[in-house]
């Protein structure tokens, strides 16, 4: 085995989640993804922004087991990823998943439920989620009498009284106007120091990007692969006051013009 094959494991097994050479073709015709590697380290949250097409999606859906990747390997843990979420892996869609028949409270408990948690345990999970989520009052409500971001605050609490040591999140507040997502994002940072859970969040918002990030992967056009990889150098203890300064100002530069160009080759590629 050569010095950089050594290095290369080494790292992989230092990080919480491995890719190695993961390729997705859909229907054998589009290349969508890939090939890509990457490694998450424990503990840190890790955005990637990158055009319209790119396969953002796909490489998330393929972490989290609900897409086999046409090529490459992924592994969790230690473990490799099949076709099914692996135990200790949550996930919050773009879309409003709460569920319209249930009330507040019965849609945070809806996975303790399942998994046979206690009566106890579950009343104290889920009124500390209401609580720290800021959902106070609303236990009782059906998600129809809640706004859009405070439904997307119990999906994101039903996720996370499950303690899941990785959180995949697809655009979770891609519907919410940019002041609710800057409030939205100093709650899901709380939640982050909170739990220590490794973070993979899919945006197209560069600034919902440089605010929430330790990492940032920039992919490409279609078919997507990594670019570049930006560290923010931010403290864990950062907020969306984080906007207002100079440095943050210089990270959203700096990702606009890596992902410039590749955007514009999206849109050629679209108008072909």
């Amino acid at each position: 085995m050569s010095e950089t094959e050594t290095i290369e494991q080494t790292n992989a097994s230092r990080a919480t989640v491995s890719l190695r050479d993961v390729k997705h073709v859909y229907e054998d015709v589009v290349h969508a993804l890939g090939p890509i590697d990457l490694d998450l380290k424990l503990g840190e949250f890790f955005s990637t922004i990158g055009p319209s097409g790119c396969g953002k999606t796909t490489m998330m859906d393929i972490v989290a087991g609900l897409t086999l990747p046409t090529e490459g390997t992924v592994i969790f843990e230690g473990k490799p990823v099949r076709d099914e979420v692996p135990e200790g892996v949550g996930i919050v869609f773009q879309d409003d998943a709460s569920f319209p028949w249930l009330t507040v409270r019965d849609n945070i408990a809806f996975g303790l439920r399942r998994a046979g948690r206690t009566a106890t345990e579950v009343k104290e999970r889920v009124d500390y989620a209401i609580d720290f989520m800021g959902l106070q009052g609303f236990g009782e409500s059906r998600p129809s009498e809640l706004s859009g971001g405070m439904r997307q605050r119990v999906c994101i609490a039903r996720t996370f009284v499950m303690e899941p040591r990785l959180i995949l999140l697809d655009e979770p507040f891609g519907s919410l106007d940019q002041q609710t997502r800057f409030l939205m994002g100093d709650e899901l940072l709380r939640l982050w120091r909170e739990t220590g859970a490794t973070v993979l969040l899919i945006t197209h918002s560069l600034d919902e990007a440089a605010l929430l990030s330790d990492r940032i992967g920039i992919m490409s056009s279609r078919p997507g692969n990594f670019i570049d990889i930006v560290e923010t150098g931010w403290p864990d203890d950062r907020d969306s006051r984080m906007a207002s300064r100079e440095e943050f100002g210089h990270v959203t530069t700096q990702l606009w013009e890596k992902l410039r160009e590749e955007s514009k080759k999206a849109m050629g590629d679209e108008s072909m």
